[in-house]
């Protein structure tokens, strides 16, 4: 794959690369209905595959926070465009890395030294490129080493970036008024610390000595004395990415195995430790020769509070959600109904929030889940149609929701589409198992 020597790191720099790509999409519009105009049946296909090749061409050279948004999007499935899926799925282990001259001048940059100099070898080029940093291989007294390294100038970009997308997203989500600030500050906090290694480093150990006695998980070490606020040095697992092995597994058994081990993780996070690993994407999961599922980069950590943690699994239970009085009290409390909503919104956004709440906790509702199951994601895809056809959204207030929904919401969506690839059956609350073992 080509090598990448600069990286635009100034305001303006970064805004004439959204510009320029936003001129391309304008081009495509153009195009299609122009196209339209002779053959009333042309489809959008065509376009949402130019529109997401040019909208991922401008982000993969920015890198950071814009490419990160790619990734997050294409962990949404049920709700995006095919062809923008798997376009913005290459964001997660798979955009152009940076030039050897680089990667040692950062190495010089936060240790003083080159990487030759510290460890016995040292691979300058990249094994495996995604959106905030790139991972060389290395070894030190025998062992493997996985070595982390973080683009050069995108921890200072994160806020401008934000500031470019904000306007646009206020248009999509319908978001009106001051209050919309929370959203965006809740994402630019998440980023801005997935940009600290040390942070990331004091995360993971953390998860790794909570969540190691986890069935068929396994986790690499952390070497502190090779990490920094821009580099990360942890063990060399060796295994598959996950979308690599759904897409060549065939064996029940043992994507059931890798999927309790999943799940069980995940809602141990929850549910134990109250702070949930927030970035459930192929490209953090490997699985390896002995079927055991390995857990990596832990910079998007989710702290969940209890305000939030009561009332949002509250609606996981069915008497609450079938009780209208129960349910608009938990609506009120997770500030997706507002008093000054009008009699109109109430009631518009209790329905819209009962049919999403009813079919996403299906999962919990049983003993045993089957994500293997086309028609509880089905309904999820024809609930995104449905809501993305709807016109009265937009006379409404798009401000809907505790700031913690967004990354909530993305676990789940995540989570949900993994567990789908995988086809597993679950046993639903077997992590509870675990936590006997800390009381």
């Amino acid at each position: 794959m080509k090598t990448i020597d600069y990286i635009p790191t100034s305001k303006i720099q970064r805004a004439t690369k959204l510009v320029q790509t936003g001129a391309k999409v304008g081009v495509n519009y153009l195009k299609y209905y122009g196209e339209k105009m002779v053959n009333s049946d042309l489809s959008k296909d065509k376009l949402n595959e130019n529109n997401a090749e040019d909208i991922y061409d401008g982000l993969k050279s920015l890198k950071g926070s814009a490419l990160k948004v790619a990734q997050m999007l294409s962990m949404d499935k049920s709700f995006l465009p095919q062809a923008y899926v798997e376009k913005f799925s290459l964001s997660q282990f798979s955009v152009p890395p940076l030039s050897a001259p680089l990667v040692l001048k950062t190495f010089n940059n936060n240790f003083g030294k080159s990487p030759y100099e510290i460890f016995d070898e040292f691979n300058a080029n990249s094994v495996n490129a995604a959106s905030i940093g790139q991972v060389h291989k290395a070894e030190k007294n025998g062992k493997i080493l996985a070595v982390k390294i973080q683009y050069p100038g995108v921890a200072n970009s994160i806020s401008s970036d934000l500031a470019l997308v904000k306007p646009i997203a206020i248009r999509m989500f319908n978001l009106q008024g001051k209050d919309s600030d929370k959203y965006f500050k809740e994402v630019e906090d998440k980023l801005i610390e997935e940009t600290n290694y040390l942070l990331e480093l004091k995360q993971s150990q953390e998860v790794v000595k909570a969540c190691e006695k986890i069935e068929n998980l396994v986790f690499p070490q952390y070497y502190p004395e090779f990490s920094s606020e821009r580099i990360i040095t942890m063990d060399w697992m060796t295994g598959i990415h996950l979308s690599e092995f759904t897409s060549i597994n065939n064996n029940l058994d043992v994507a059931n195995k890798i999927g309790q081990a999943l799940w069980d993780f995940y809602m141990y996070q929850i549910h134990i430790l109250k702070k949930v690993h927030a970035d459930p994407h192929p490209g953090n999961f490997l699985v390896n020769d002995a079927n055991q599922l390995i857990a990596l980069d832990f910079g998007c950590m989710k702290q969940i509070p209890n305000d939030f943690y009561i009332p949002y699994f509250e609606l996981i239970n069915k008497e609450v959600i079938d009780n209208s009085k129960l349910f608009k009290e938990k609506l009120f409390e997770l500030e997706i109904l507002r008093t000054d909503d009008t009699k109109e919104e109430v009631e518009y956004f209790t329905t819209m929030f009962y049919d999403l709440m009813y079919l996403f906790t299906l999962p919990f509702q049983e003993e045993y889940f089957d994500f293997s199951n086309p028609e509880f994601f089905g309904n999820i895809a024809k609930l995104g149609e449905r809501f993305a056809k709807d016109t009265n959204i937009r006379k409404m207030n798009g401000n809907r929701g505790s700031k913690h929904f967004i990354y909530m919401n993305r676990t789940f969506f995540g989570l949900y589409n993994l567990m789908y690839d995988l086809k597993a059956t679950i046993v639903v609350n077997q992590y509870q198992k675990y936590k006997v073992e800390i009381q």
